[in-house]
């Protein structure tokens, strides 16, 4: 019996997915029914992720920095060679360094470029010249609430203008591979609890959102989903964030 590509299971490639968000997203796609190709800098921390998940048979691992070229490649290589191609890309891997802009030093912009601007890039490069012969596919980047509204009790210019970039990025690739069907839209976390916030923390951070409270990595994870199904939303910055870009309160 011929089977058809909307009846096969789909595939998600994850960059950043062996902890926090990422793992998180990796989970939530693998509970849906996915297959998923997960990145990370890390491969024993990977092969840990993906014994943790409990369905190693649909993890696939790529270890490598996706701020080069050929992680970014690889990735989708593999997808197709094990699923038979990827269906959404989640540009989740990304570092936040909040500091005064005079602080910033010569490493942290090339840190923030690398990983950021880079790892966006070449994903979503490879991404395209996946799904565009195919015309089907979903691009989702995780971006920052802050970025759309900034906060001057966290001073983060620098991370502000590649986030705010990738968020005005999204929309012009929107338009862009429209005629591809091929959906790019973006989540815009505000504060989400994962390891990246110690505990004593949380009191602060509570005080940044108008919801008074912390989001989950369920959130965003549930949001990505969306997103990633969503038949006639492109373009789309969704704001995940407890009110927080909503504006001054």
């Amino acid at each position: 019996m011929h089977m058809n590509e909307d009846s096969l299971p789909r595939t998600a490639v994850i960059t950043g997915a062996s902890s926090g968000i990422g793992l998180g997203l990796a989970a939530a796609f693998l509970q849906r029914g996915y297959n998923v190709v997960g990145n990370g800098r890390d491969a024993a921390r990977l092969e840990a992720a993906r014994a943790q998940l409990g369905r190693p048979g649909n993890f696939a691992t790529v270890a490598g920095d996706i701020g080069d070229a050929a992680t970014a490649t690889e990735l989708f290589a593999v997808a197709e060679q094990r699923f038979g191609s990827a269906d959404v890309l989640v540009n989740n891997a990304g570092i936040f360094l909040p500091k005064p802009f005079a602080d910033y030093t010569g490493d942290d912009l090339a840190a923030l470029l690398h990983t950021n601007l880079k790892g966006f890039f070449h994903a979503t490069q490879a991404a395209v010249r996946h799904m565009r012969p195919r015309r089907r596919g979903h691009i989702v980047t995780i971006t920052a609430s802050i970025a759309a509204q900034p906060n001057a009790s966290v001073p983060a210019a620098l991370p502000i203008l590649i986030k705010g970039g990738l968020n005005h990025a999204t929309r012009a690739l929107a338009l862009e591979l429209a005629p591809h069907n091929i959906q790019v839209s973006a989540v815009a976390p505000g504060i989400i609890d994962t390891p990246l916030y110690t505990p004593d923390m949380h009191d602060f951070l509570k005080t940044l959102q108008p919801a008074g409270r912390i989001g989950s990595v369920r959130d965003i994870a549930d949001a990505v989903l969306h997103l990633s199904e969503a038949r006639f939303t492109t373009g789309a910055v969704l704001a995940v964030d407890g009110g927080m870009g909503a504006g001054k309160w």
